[in-house]
């Protein structure tokens, strides 16, 4: 068997494979996940708080720094 057709048998192997391994279904959007929602909300509420508590102390820093307190 030449080479060439060993390799497109493979190929033609290896998309069989993986095509069946994950759907394409899209995700119902009448029921949304709860959890994976509270995880981004909660995960975003953690990084704005300390977002703001660094930019305090980054503040404070620059005003001990420079004598202005």
């Amino acid at each position: 068997m030449p080479a060439g057709r060993l390799l497109l048998q493979t190929t033609a192997l290896t998309k069989t494979i993986s095509r069946n391994a994950f759907t394409a279904a899209k995700p119902d959007s009448s029921r949304p996940n709860m959890l994976r929602v509270g995880l981004a909300f909660g995960s975003t509420a953690l990084l704005w708080a300390l977002l703001f508590k660094q930019h305090s102390t980054d503040v404070q820093e620059y005003k001990t720094r420079n004598g202005l307190e």
